[in-house]
């Protein structure tokens, strides 16, 4: 009896080690296994930000941000303010928040999201203000295709899905690739401007919309223009220089009424008489691009976007 009493004493001991290594915190024991994990980011402005845990509540101060999180399987609390439709329908519930221009800073302390969105550097006069009330910022920025991508990663690192985020940046890669126009392809001329009545710039090759129009194939006939010095991807309309280039193409991005703003764009440059002799005025080649696709950031909606100018293009040649 002596010999089997040990055993059971040892059994015993056994199974009481083997139950506190289970709830050791420091472990490999089921505690620790269901710990949260720490996420640690570096923002577009080089800034580093650590999360306690992947961010629940999540505030995004414009569209391009709230598709990608959407896209990676995420939601928010907080989106855009606008008048129009909401791009993605499960996120018309969302709190109105203000946008890049300027946040509410009401509406986020009510939230009180983990992170809130914003660009870089527009934003950063904002840090101090969203700190202040407890939430942490991250700016990020798209002035390329490949800044989009930058957004998608980081975004999956935020929200722990680098594996979807991984398939959203290849999808982009693949269309860039499919669309991509062969060295000897004879591009057509294009001007991109963007702008609203009675302000008027023209898109340069280190703008998004630039990126996009030089990645679907087109010439931008503004690529050597002296940029703006607050809008550095941006030139001023140069009408000469236009007439003696002869777009075949003229594009035109705007948040506001579409038709307005051709019709005050085309008043500015009918101004002068040989406005008349471009191609793309003769051919009837003046138009104005989706506001949710070339106005702004479209996040992963970019394919959509190269889709489009591509097909533009391939109609002038």
């Amino acid at each position: 009896m002596k010999k089997y009493g040990g055993f059971i004493c040892m059994a015993i001991a056994l199974l009481l080690a083997s139950g506190c290594s289970q709830t050791q915190p420091d472990g490999t024991g089921a505690l620790a296994a269901s710990a949260p994990k720490a996420v640690s980011i570096q923002d577009f402005a080089g800034r580093s930000i650590d999360f306690p845990s992947v961010p629940r509540k999540i505030a995004v101060l414009s569209n391009g941000d709230m598709d990608i999180i959407y896209a990676l399987g995420g939601e928010v609390v907080g989106r855009p303010t606008s008048n129009g439709p909401v791009p993605i329908k499960n996120a018309a519930q969302a709190e109105q928040i203000g946008t890049t221009h300027g946040i509410d800073l009401e509406k986020i302390a009510y939230l009180s999201p983990d992170v809130v969105l914003g660009n870089y550097p527009m934003n950063t006069k904002d840090i101090p203000s969203v700190e202040g009330i407890g939430s942490k910022i991250m700016l990020t920025s798209a002035n390329s295709i490949s800044d989009i991508q930058k957004q998608i990663q980081l975004f999956g690192q935020l929200l722990q899905k680098e594996s979807k985020a991984n398939e959203l940046i290849l999808a982009i890669d693949q269309k860039v690739k499919e669309i991509n126009p062969e060295e000897n392809t004879v591009k057509p001329r294009v001007l991109l401007v963007y702008g609203a009545p009675g302000t008027y710039m023209a898109a340069l090759n280190n703008s998004l919309s630039g990126d996009i129009l030089v990645k679907a194939g087109g010439e931008n006939i503004a690529a050597d223009y002296p940029k703006l010095e607050n809008y550095p991807q941006y030139a001023q309309l140069n009408t000469e220089k236009i007439i003696q280039s002869n777009p075949q193409l003229i594009l035109l991005m705007s948040h506001g009424n579409p038709e307005q703003v051709k019709d005050g764009f085309l008043k500015e440059m009918q101004q002068n008489a040989a406005w008349h002799s471009l191609d793309a005025v003769k051919e009837n080649r003046v138009d104005v691009l989706p506001a949710d696709l070339f106005g702004t950031n479209p996040g992963t909606r970019v394919i959509e976007a190269l889709d489009l100018l591509h097909k533009r293009l391939q109609d002038v040649k």
